[in-house]
Parts: structure tokens; C-alpha cells; sequence
């Protein structure tokens, strides 16, 4: 019988765990949280200090159970989870629900231990064991006030919106936030007025080279990028220069530096595995978490850009034997945390074992290795010298009124990009000299028109919220699920598009509840989380300040807010009824419905149309259809007897997108 009884979250880190510690030791798993606020009601005493009403699911009776019955024998138990306030507070439920929750109290002795280490090596194992510490009080409630908080707002507006919208809607104080940044997008995209202008390119040729260069000033006035705004100036100007000589006024060169972009955190790591491996943010942490799990890489919820001495240590010891001197800085680079709350005890992403190159490891899928593979490589290029750069900016006379600007790139020396290769291309121009003249070869003239600002990707959508200091590492990609499985947005070939529905709702919260969908409010709630973490804040005073406003607020919309009307009559009656048909919005968006409801109860899809054949049959059409989960796909109208389906809507190109259905997201049958 094992002596000392280990707690941790998951099975998998479990086994990684037990490699390291001897016989003594058992490792068992909680899956997860074992206690959480009840699904059926609030759950939360508003009246006396917000004190939560835990239950412990049924999922995780079994596992409670199990927990206690091996802490009966064990002379010391270690609450091993993860290393932020979640892990804090799992260990907190797992003492609590264990019924040794009282013992583990700071300044009372215990057989319970706290232990807590960053990454799964042998070396921070046992370094944690023979250190422990007692729970972090702060930390557990914090991420209660976390909770607590979350639960006031979706419980209380989701009624509301129920009466005001329609069944089956939410609100999330996170959540709704990033469906405003969505919402607001598309707003911008449609009130945007495209405007017209035009370049002039001159393409030259010295010494048999030939290169190209930009119109830059034109009868004395530098021109910018709306400089010219019709085809008729445009014109103007290429018959102003006809027969022109080109001549070389000045040439300017100069040495620039790349540097190194940090290690990776939570936000950065999402953001370059979509940019780079097309992989969901929802989807990368899963593959991080089972590389932290299996002792890869260190823990992957962090927004700290801090790295261990040890590990700088050892990557700058690979960088040298590997690449050589001219490719290790004199020092070892430091970057400092830049995002709100940031912990800079805790480290940025990186492997364990550097040496462990992405060659060399063995990992789960493919998948795992091409993100090991990207972790690896920022992590060793942020300890490399800069990549070095020769400019060339070459100014060109054309006649007395023109002047053309050509530019050149070329790097000298690829520094940290040995590493982590960047798209890029050399601009490479010939040898030229002051007041040479050069060979003209031709004019071109492009017309072109201003464009809107980009639709939000999950990368540049977790960016956004990052910047407004809005959410916290754990919470990026549980909130991207979470706005599409609501309906509230669409992820159409990588970009964010809101629904009829999440308009509607943003909306009236905007209107009517403007705290809970302001960017500054929901920063500044953040804030004051990270204060109770540090206990400078209580956390009951900070929900009361919140809930007492904003219940009186609620009561009085409840009263006020007129229903909105959200269905459209249709000119045709229900085939079983006899009743008006209506267009009414589900989760998954519109279909039609009997305005009988609910003594009939006919309804029928709304079939969104493509115009192109299908192109494995050739009889069909594609038209736009769901997942189970709500995502869209477009497949053959002659389903099942054609079952060509494709991510991508064929009405656009989207050259960087898979034209199959990835695995995780099964395309249903019918």
C-alpha cells in the first residue's frame, strides 16, 4: 500500500507523474473540477456574502469515491494541479469535497500538502514534493469571484433575453464582449465606402537588369497613397511622361536590424499556431495540454514572457554548438511581460529539454510535432542575434516633374530567421550610381480601390481582447467556442462573421446594459480579479459593488424593454394546419415554422443556395448546411445519394483552406 496519495487533474499527466516518484507514491486523477455551482438554479447566496452552493456532479462522484478511499490509508496527500488559480482552486474542491478541506487552512498542520511546479520533469517533481506549500487562499478566491461573477451575469441576463429576443439565448461577461468586437467589425465593413485612386509604375533596366519603381512626387508635391483619384489624372500624368528621361538623383543605404520576436504565452501561441499551422485556438490548447501532460513542454495557460535561467542556460548552450557563435548574443535576452496581471514567476511556453529537438521527439499525432516543432523554434530563436538587413532606397528622376522611388531588401545575415524562417523575399536591385541614367521600358498604370478593415480570425480575434486586457489565458479559447456554439457567430474560412441573432443581442445589451459589453468596464473587472489574487481586494465587497447595481438595472428592463419581433411572415400556410408560415431564428440560425406552434408543430430548413454543380456528381447543387455543433459546411443538395462535402464555400477561393472536413467536426448524415 502506497504511502503518499498524489491528486492531479487528467490520467495522462497521472502516468507522466508516477514515472518519476517511487513506489511510495500512488497517483490518482479528479477529471477535472469535482465541484461547480449547480446547473438547475443560481446557486449563489446573494443575501449573505455570495457564498457559492457547491454540489459535486454526478460525473465526478465516482471519482470523489475513489479519492477518498485511497486518502484513508495515505499518510500524506499532495494536491498536484495545474499551476494557476484554476489548479488552485480544483485543488480547493478536491480537499473540500475529500472532507479535508478545514486541515489544509493556512497555519494549521495537515497531512495535505499543496505542490505546484510548471513543467513535468523528474528534477520539478521531486523538487515539489520536498517543498510543499498550503493552499493559496487569495488565488481560490479569486477564481471563485471568477465564477461567481460569470454565473450573476448568465443567469441573470439569459432570462432576460429569453423574454426580450428569444428561447435558448445567454449572456457571458467575456463572451458577450467578444460578439461585440465581432459585431462591431461587420458594421464597420458594411458602413465602409470604398475609394478609388490609381499607381503609376515605371519599370527600368540598368546593366541589363531590370527593376521596378513606384511613382513618388509629381510636379513638386510627394505623393501619398490617394494622391491620384481618377483615371483622367492618372492618364494625365503617363502622357506628361512620355519620353522622359530617367535619371538616378540619389541613392541611400543603410543596415537594419530584425530582431527576435519573445517566447511564447497563452495568446501568442494561439495566434501563430492559426497563422502558421491553420490549427483553432480551442484545438491548439488541447494539443498543448497533452504535450505539458506528457513532460514536452512547460505549462501552456501562462501570459508571462519570463524564462528560467536554467532554461536560457541551455538554450543558449544549443544555439552555440549548433549555429555557432555568430549566432549567440553576448547576453542572454530578457523580455519583459507587457500584458496586465501577468505573473512573472511563471515562464513562457518552451520545451523541457531543449535538446529534444522537433526530430527527435515522439509525440502522440502529427499534429503534436508541428506544434512542439513551432514551440521549439521560438523558443530557441528568441535567445539568437538579429537578423541583419541591407536597405536600399534609390530615388529616380523622371523628366523635371516626376520622381520614382525604388526600394531594395536583402538580408545579410539570417540571424534568429535560421530558426524561425519568416515569408520574405529579396528585393534585390542592380548596381546603380548617382546621375546615371537609366533604360525606360514601360509604364503601368493599375487602377485600385480602398478596402474595409479584415474580418476577425481566432488569431487576430484572441489579439484583440489580449490588447483590451480582457480575459486572462485560461479563458481565449473557451470563448471562441463558446460565441459559435451559442449561434451568435460563424467562423466562414477563418473569419468571424456575426449572426442575425448576436447583432440582435449586442445590440440591445449595448443599449440597455452597456457595463456588461464595455471593453474598458470588463478590463477593469479583470483588474480587480487580479487584486483579490494578490489579496489587496475582498472578493465579496467587489461582487457586491457589481451585483447591487445591476440587479436594480435588470428589474427595471425587465419592465421596460419591448419584445423584439424577430419573425418574418412568409405568403404561403402550413400544409398541416392551415396556418401562416414564419421565418424564425433557431440556434443554428433561420427556418421556417408554423405560426401555429404549438398546437402544430411543422417545421422545414431553409435551403441556402450556391448556384455551382457539385463537382463530384455534376447533377447537384451545393448548398450551405450545419454540423451537429453548429459549423458550417457546404455539401451536395442530392445527400445522401452524393455525399461530397467541402469546409470551403464555393462561391469564393480560399487557396489555404483543406476542401475536406477536418477531424473533430464530423459532417452529419441526414
Amino acid at each position: 500500500m502506497a504511502k503518499h496519495l498524489v491528486i492531479v487533474e487528467s490520467p495522462a499527466k497521472g502516468r507522466t507523474i508516477e514515472k518519476y516518484l517511487g513506489k511510495d507514491y500512488q497517483v490518482l486523477a479528479s477529471y477535472g473540477h469535482v465541484r461547480d455551482l449547480p446547473k438547475s438554479k443560481l446557486g449563489v447566496d446573494v443575501e449573505h456574502g455570495f457564498a457559492p452552493q457547491y454540489v459535486v456532479p454526478t460525473k465526478a462522484k465516482k471519482a470523489v469515491t475513489a479519492l477518498k478511499k485511497a486518502a484513508e490509508s495515505a499518510e500524506t496527500v499532495y494536491l498536484a494541479t495545474d499551476y494557476d488559480r484554476e489548479g488552485e482552486a480544483i485543488a480547493w474542491h478536491v480537499a473540500e469535497a475529500m472532507s479535508l478541506g478545514k486541515s489544509t487552512v493556512k497555519g494549521q498542520r495537515s497531512k495535505v500538502h499543496r505542490i505546484t511546479f510548471h513543467e513535468i520533469t523528474k528534477s520539478a517533481i521531486q523538487d515539489a514534493v520536498a517543498h510543499p506549500r498550503e493552499l493559496d487562499l487569495d488565488l481560490i478566491n479569486a477564481q471563485q469571484a471568477r465564477r461567481v461573477l460569470d454565473r450573476l451575469v448568465g443567469y441573470t441576463l439569459s432570462p432576460f433575453l429569453w423574454r426580450k429576443v428569444m428561447k435558448g439565448l445567454s449572456a457571458g461577461r467575456v463572451q458577450s464582449v467578444a460578439v461585440r468586437l465581432v459585431v462591431e467589425r461587420e458594421r464597420e465593413i458594411k458602413a465602409f465606402t470604398a475609394e478609388e485612386y490609381w499607381t503609376i509604375e515605371a519599370l527600368l533596366a540598368a546593366g541589363g537588369e531590370e527593376f521596378t519603381a513606384g511613382l513618388a512626387e509629381y510636379a513638386g508635391q510627394k505623393l501619398d497613397k490617394l494622391s491620384i483619384r481618377t483615371e483622367t489624372k492618372a492618364r494625365e500624368i503617363e502622357t506628361a511622361l512620355a519620353g522622359a528621361a530617367y535619371t538616378v538623383r540619389s541613392i541611400e543605404t543603410s543596415e537594419k536590424q530584425k530582431r527576435p520576436s519573445p517566447p511564447f504565452t497563452t495568446s501568442t501561441l494561439q495566434q501563430q499556431a492559426s497563422h502558421r499551422l491553420h490549427f483553432s485556438a480551442k484545438q491548439t490548447m488541447k494539443l498543448a495540454q497533452d504535450l505539458y501532460e506528457a513532460g514536452h513542454i512547460t505549462y501552456m495557460r501562462t501570459d508571462s514572457m519570463n524564462l528560467a535561467n536554467e532554461a536560457l542556460t541551455a538554450i543558449r548552450s544549443l544555439v552555440e554548438k549548433g549555429f555557432g557563435k555568430d549566432y549567440l548574443p553576448a547576453e542572454a535576452i530578457r523580455y519583459k511581460t507587457r500584458s496586465k496581471g501577468a505573473q512573472e514567476a511563471h515562464e513562457a511556453i518552451r520545451p523541457t529539454d531543449v535538446t529534444v529537438t522537433p526530430e527527435r521527439i515522439s509525440t502522440e499525432t502529427e499534429k503534436h510535432q508541428k506544434l512542439y516543432r513551432l514551440i521549439w523554434q521560438r523558443a530557441v530563436a528568441c535567445q539568437m542575434v538579429p537578423a541583419r538587413l541591407k536597405a536600399q532606397t534609390v530615388l529616380i528622376e523622371a523628366g523635371s516633374q516626376a520622381v520614382f522611388k525604388a526600394t531594395g531588401n536583402v538580408v545579410t545575415f539570417d540571424g534568429y530567421m535560421r530558426v524561425w524562417p519568416t515569408a520574405r523575399e529579396d528585393t534585390i536591385l542592380p548596381t546603380l550610381a548617382e546621375r546615371q541614367v537609366v533604360d525606360f521600358k514601360s509604364l503601368t498604370t493599375e487602377q485600385h480601390f480602398t478596402e474595409p478593415p479584415a474580418r476577425y480570425s481566432e488569431a487576430t480575434l484572441v489579439k484583440a481582447l489580449e490588447e483590451r486586457g480582457i480575459g486572462r489565458p485560461s479563458t481565449y479559447a473557451p470563448t471562441l467556442s463558446t460565441i459559435q456554439d451559442r449561434g451568435y457567430v460563424q467562423l466562414l474560412e477563418r473569419r468571424f462573421h456575426p449572426t442575425e441573432v448576436g447583432e440582435t443581442v449586442i445590440t440591445i445589451l449595448t443599449e440597455h446594459f452597456p457595463n456588461i459589453v464595455d471593453y474598458d468596464f470588463t478590463a477593469q473587472m479583470e483588474e480587480n480579479l487580479d487584486h483579490v489574487a494578490e489579496g489587496t481586494t475582498d472578493w465579496t465587497k467587489l461582487l457586491a459593488e457589481f451585483w447591487t447595481p445591476f440587479e436594480k438595472t435588470v428589474e427595471a428592463k425587465t419592465e421596460s424593454v419591448k419584445k423584439v419581433d424577430m419573425t418574418e411572415e412568409l405568403d404561403r400556410k402550413c400544409p398541416k394546419s392551415g396556418h401562416t408560415l414564419l421565418i424564425r431564428h433557431g440556434r443554428f440560425g433561420k427556418f421556417i415554422a408554423c405560426s401555429g406552434f404549438p398546437d402544430c408543430r411543422y417545421t422545414e430548413q431553409i435551403v441556402q443556395k450556391t448556384g455551382v454543380q457539385c463537382p463530384e456528381c455534376g447533377q447537384g447543387e451545393l448548398v450551405a448546411k450545419r454540423t451537429r455543433k453548429g459549423k458550417t459546411f457546404w455539401g451536395c443538395e442530392r445527400y445522401p445519394d452524393c455525399k461530397h462535402a467541402t469546409w470551403k464555400d464555393p462561391r469564393k477561393q480560399a487557396a489555404d483552406e483543406s476542401t475536406e472536413p477536418k477531424s473533430g467536426d464530423t459532417v452529419p448524415t441526414e
